[in-house]
């Protein structure tokens, strides 16, 4: 008996199939990678939006405790925390009985997700705004008043972060 040689069965793919598949698989890596860098800013600037939110929730409650009388402020001073530290340290209850109890505003002070540099402590990634200080000229002082993002760049929303 002879053996038949057919040329109708072959295996593996010619030169041009794979060309084509990878031009193919090559635009849809194109394609894909720009909208992964927007879900990438789009995280990073909902993480800033709460940790802002968190921050400037516990100035107000510290401020609104200074005004109840439960934080021991000096007179002229303008009831907002000295520092962001405060927030998580806590003070003292000034209206409670047994005076040892404190009142805390933070668990931690979140990090700026935007700040580049991991060995500055959380604090330090944060832009102070005191009480004296006017809105578009923002300057540290005697007191927290607001916090803002120090870095530089605008939003995908168009807004500069800074004016966050």
């Amino acid at each position: 008996m002879k053996a038949h040689k057919s040329s109708a069965h072959r295996s593996g793919f010619t030169l041009i199939e794979m060309v084509i598949t990878v031009a193919i698989v090559g635009l849809l890596a194109s394609a894909a990678f720009p909208m992964a860098e927007v879900a990438v800013q789009r995280s990073r600037e909902s993480e800033l939006h709460e940790a802002l939110r968190q921050i400037r929730s516990a100035i107000d409650a510290y401020k609104q405790a200074a005004d109840e009388g439960r934080v021991l402020a000096e007179a002229q001073k303008t009831g907002y925390p000295p520092t962001l530290q405060v927030l998580v340290d806590g003070v003292a209850d000034a209206k409670s009985p047994n005076k040892d109890q404190k009142i805390y505003f933070l668990r931690r002070i979140p990090r700026d997700p935007l700040s580049t540099d991991a060995s500055l402590p959380a604090e330090a990634t944060w832009g102070k705004r005191s009480y004296a200080s006017p809105p578009d000229a923002p300057q540290e002082g005697e007191d927290v008043y607001d916090v803002y993002t120090l870095a530089t760049g605008v939003a995908l929303n168009g807004i500069p972060y800074r004016q966050w």
